[in-house]
């Protein structure tokens, strides 16, 4: 039955709610307790002795590990995993998986039918980074790579989809053994260009949820280099934030630097737009909704003693809810236009503001499905390694299988990258702890992060497609 595991009164709501409704009622139950956020262990129980463990562990020493050496060997950047693709459809086809190429461009979709019942889709991301690699691992990269329009770079997976990729098909791998223990559909996703934040909105537009079963759960996790090796953490609600890029192209009125009174200096005119832009989170904003707006490039002039005729300004913009956003983005070109006002120019001369129409919409972790996923993961790995963490202001693309017309519920978790040992050294010398995006990071204990994501992806996936009314799969 599908959406069997949601409460028939949580189904109504959520089919009944706008994507922002849904959200906002969805993280207000679990708020007011009508959706318990800290497990269910009293109801649900654990999947069972360490056989599923040990059968991972086993199957990542013949398998999954050199699958994730090879992986973080060979790196490719966004819309140009070829290889990358082709290795994972491999993989797919050969579990027995109905596999479709080029989804989107490079994406991979494998679909594993097995009875009647829920359909669940397990994501990974393929793309890697423009960024020399700078680990001491045996395996480290030394790709130099071309990006989609050509420009070549050295390459490295700084952001850890290859482990993703591993524990996707070594999720898929113990599944696949166990099509007794489940009934319905399992869907794999494998998804170019997180990195450009284009790749999930690729695979949408290309008929992901048409042309294939239409998932009632959507399943991910991302592997976090400031999160401990073997804690899972989570966050319920808006987890990750929208993600806008936003261009201010300033205008004046060039001459000489001597004479600045025959000139409408655009550097000064910026400079004030990126003084003024500071007041819109810390002047306009409810003290309660997160905001951030961050100036990240300054454009402007060629010499001296040359007033020039325009800046360029390139913004970062962040929120959670689509009401904060809207504000953010008609408060930055209201500034830009007073601003603009206020210095005497005229009303053609005002700046050109442009807003990059494909954004990173903000991740929301659907509650009754963070709750239910949440207590297979601490009937597993105990309460002290599954833990509750404040939202973050990162983006990640995967938001937008939830933001469409079908409000899929989805979750994804975060997994440790990085020993607790190392973290406590970096705080002990008061630097900065590792980071992902960075040239030295890769994970401390690739077995441990890989096979305690690749356990809780499944144990999370056999209790949604777990059997009722003593319907059973093994097709």
């Amino acid at each position: 039955m599908k959406l069997r595991l949601l409460s028939a009164v949580a189904v109504l709501a959520l089919a009944a709610c706008s994507p922002a409704d849904n959200a906002a009622q969805t993280e207000e139950a679990a708020v007011s307790g009508d959706v318990p956020m800290d497990g269910l262990a009293e109801t649900v129980s654990a999947p069972g002795d360490d056989a599923l463990r040990e059968a991972i562990r086993a199957d990542y020493t013949t398998h999954i590990g050199p699958l994730y050496e090879h992986f973080h060997a060979n790196p490719e950047l966004s819309f140009m995993e070829i290889e990358t693709a082709a290795r994972m459809a491999e993989e797919m086809r050969a579990l027995g998986f109905e596999v479709t190429e080029g989804v989107g461009r490079t994406g991979v979709v494998g679909v594993l039918r097995n009875g009647e019942g829920a359909t669940v889709t397990l994501r990974a991301d393929m793309d890697a980074l423009p960024m020399q690699e700078n680990t001491d691992v045996s395996y480290a990269s030394t790709v130099v790579g071309q990006d989609r329009i050509g420009n070549e770079f050295p390459v490295m997976h700084a952001c850890a989809h290859d482990t993703h990729m591993a524990a996707l098909i070594g999720a898929a791998r113990q599944l696949s053994e166990r099509t007794d223990e489940w009934s319905g559909t399992l869907v794999l996703i494998a998804q170019p260009a997180e990195e450009l934040g284009l790749g999930a909105v690729a695979m949408l537009d290309d008929g992901l949820y048409e042309r294939f079963p239409l998932p009632d759960y959507n399943l991910s996790f991302h592997t976090f280099a400031s999160t401990a090796v073997g804690d899972i953490t989570y966050h319920p609600g808006y987890a990750m934030a929208n993600v806008d890029s936003v261009d201010i192209y300033v205008q004046g009125r060039g001459g000489h630097g001597a004479y600045p009174h025959t000139t409408k200096d655009p550097i000064y005119l910026a400079s004030q737009i990126v003084v003024a832009l500071q007041g819109l989170v810390s002047r306009e904003l409810n003290p309660l909704e997160p905001g951030v707006v961050t100036v990240g490039a300054f454009h402007a002039g060629t010499k001296h003693n040359i007033i020039g005729p325009e800046a360029h300004l390139q913004l970062t913009v962040r929120s959670y809810s689509d009401d904060v956003r809207a504000q953010l983005l008609e408060g930055i070109q209201r500034i830009a236009a007073s601003q603009a006002a206020s210095y005497g120019l005229e009303p053609e001369e005002y700046p050109r503001v442009e807003i990059e129409e494909t954004y990173t919409p903000s991740l929301f972790n659907d509650p009754v499905l963070a709750a239910r996923a949440v207590s297979v993961m601490r009937s597993r790995f105990g309460s002290d390694h599954v833990r509750e963490v404040p939202p973050i202001m990162g983006g990640e693309d995967y938001s937008q299988y939830h933001r469409t017309e079908h409000e899929v519920p989805t979750f994804m978790f975060w997994v440790g990258g990085t020993t607790q040992a190392r973290l406590e050294d970096y705080d002990a010398r008061g630097m900065s702890r590792p980071s992902n995006h960075t040239p030295e990071f890769a994970p401390d204990d690739p077995m441990t992060t890989i096979t305690q994501a690749t356990e809780a992806m499944t144990a999370v996936t056999l209790d949604l497609l777990a059997p009722v009314d003593g319907a059973a799969g093994g097709n």
